[in-house]
């Protein structure tokens, strides 16, 4: 069935979607919610293209997700990255600081908007409310990126959420940590943006055939984060402090969390993110991550290069807890070796040479990628998870990068992102 008027129509809607979203937004706190089926990368990349034309500038963390880089690549707009923090010992980025924050926006008076992870993957946040009074000083509107922060909004104890914080717009992936099915997300919005521009933005690339399994469940998760959002939280948060605790008795492993907070490129952190640095019995994320799928049938989200991330949810029980726990005492038990010669940084600072726009479509040519340093690169190159770009068109390969990618393809990351399925050739730019 497909947008008959008891259904309402999703890309204009008038009643029963309309009421659904209405609905949606006093539960989020904003003033308008969209609903989204093609993932939150449609939300994403909405909140840019309905805040930058083509040629206009916006500043963002380069750790972002590739559907941020895509909307540039869409319309044109340009990147200003604020690179961010690194944790030396994890190898992981971690947010914005303030400062960094404030000397972009100086820096280049004339962008339109700034966009913030809240939280990154691995949990991290920035100093949400001072970004924003900051970019709103200066006349420039506040992006969300609440892929990973759709709980935010449902216990006190957990970071600010972006409405809270009085973000302009924030795209949050309701079916990541809000349940609803796989691909339904929102888009949140205040009036400080013209919503009807916005849906109009949203219809450039959103199907006109959405699916009513995906649009009911946004409604049905929706009303069960309203009323027992509170206890699911506190229930995950209790599930994963106890987790740390006994992974980080077991030695070798560092699962961190709120300690790490230092008030400036760690303004906050996550509790609910079970994230454990492996590296120090010898095993890069990744294959920690193969090994619990593999040899225990634990199915997680996610392993890097130093570090695993498993997602827990008020579905689990004490008992799969346990069971994560024992695996990973079993693990360091049997495959723990010298650290010896494992990639030590998950972040490179890229050094950016042209717009991702101009890059992706301008004249390029395929060259063996072991011998593209120095060359521009023309497409994307990440592991995914997460689907942060190692290298983004426009950027600079450099001897580091191409180690990086190796390592990843060595220890087993899905590589995903060149024209080359294989990754054994990259597209770089001519002429330029």
């Amino acid at each position: 069935m497909n947008s008959m008027k008891p259904l309402d129509n999703l890309c204009h809607p008038v009643s029963v979607i309309k009421d659904a979203q209405r609905l949606a937004a006093e539960s989020f706190g904003a003033d308008e919610a969209f609903f989204i089926v093609n993932g939150t990368t449609a939300a994403v990349q909405a909140m840019i293209m309905a805040s930058c034309k083509y040629g206009e500038k916006v500043i963002m963390p380069r750790n972002v997700h590739r559907s941020a880089i895509n909307a540039l690549v869409v319309c044109g707009a340009i990147p200003v990255y604020v690179n961010p923090g690194i944790n030396k010992q994890l190898g992981i980025p971690l947010g914005m600081s303030v400062k960094d924050v404030k000397q972009a926006i100086l820096d280049n008076p004339d962008a339109k908007a700034i966009l913030v992870n809240n939280p990154t993957y691995y949990g991290i946040c920035s100093d949400l409310c001072s970004i924003v009074k900051l970019a709103h000083d200066h006349g420039m509107l506040v992006l969300a990126d609440e892929a990973h922060g759709t709980h935010f909004y449902f216990h006190e104890k957990l970071p600010v959420s972006a409405m809270e914080a009085g973000c302009d717009m924030a795209a949050i992936s309701m079916h990541k940590t809000g349940g609803s099915l796989t691909q339904s997300s929102m888009l949140l919005t205040r009036n400080t943006v013209n919503a009807d521009y916005v849906r109009q933005v949203i219809n450039l690339t959103q199907t006109t055939s959405g699916s009513y399994l995906l649009i009911s469940s946004l409604d049905i998760a929706r009303r069960n984060l309203s009323l027992h959002g509170h206890e699911m939280f506190e229930k995950t948060m209790q599930f994963a402090d106890y987790a740390r605790e006994e992974i980080n008795k077991l030695g070798g492993y560092y699962a961190f969390g709120e300690e790490l907070v230092n008030h400036n490129t760690i303004y906050d952190f996550d509790s609910t993110k079970l994230s454990v640095h492996t590296r120090d019995i010898g095993l890069a994320g990744i294959e920690v991550y193969d090994l619990l799928r593999d040899d225990y049938g634990i199915q997680i989200e996610f392993g890097d290069i130093g570090n695993i991330l498993a997602i827990i949810s008020s579905g689990d029980r004490k008992l799969e807890i346990e069971r994560l726990i024992s695996a990973l005492s079993e693990i360091k038990r049997l495959h723990e070796k010298d650290k010896a010669g494992l990639f030590d940084h998950e972040y490179i600072n890229p050094k950016i040479v042209m717009a991702p726009q101009k890059a992706f479509y301008g004249q390029k040519k395929s060259v063996r990628i072991e011998e593209s340093s120095g060359m521009i690169c023309g497409e994307f190159v990440m592991s995914y998870p997460p689907g942060i770009p190692i290298l983004a068109p426009g950027e600079m390969i450099t001897d580091d990068i191409l180690k990086h990618i190796a390592y990843a393809k060595e220890k087993g990351c899905f590589m995903t992102g060149t024209e080359d399925m294989t990754i054994e050739h990259i597209n770089v730019v001519v002429n330029c």
